[in-house]
């Protein structure tokens, strides 16, 4: 479900003229840790946010 969720947003980014997706996970969630860069997303940094360990990825959705 989670792939799927993740290509129907990217196809709605495509649709929309966005040439990015941005996202983040909590740091626990390390399945997402491992998922995210095999579906194309870069880590772009890391935070505290909310009291939570945030991880930020970003696609470039202009080369795909």
């Amino acid at each position: 479900i989670g792939r799927a969720l993740i290509t129907y947003c990217e196809t709605q980014a495509r649709v929309g003229g966005f040439g990015s997706v941005s996202l983040y996970t909590n740091a626990r969630m390390t399945a997402n840790l491992r998922i995210y860069p095999r579906l194309g997303y870069v880590r772009t940094g890391r935070g505290r946010e909310d009291g939570f360990d945030r991880i930020y990825f970003s696609k470039d959705l202009t080369s795909a």
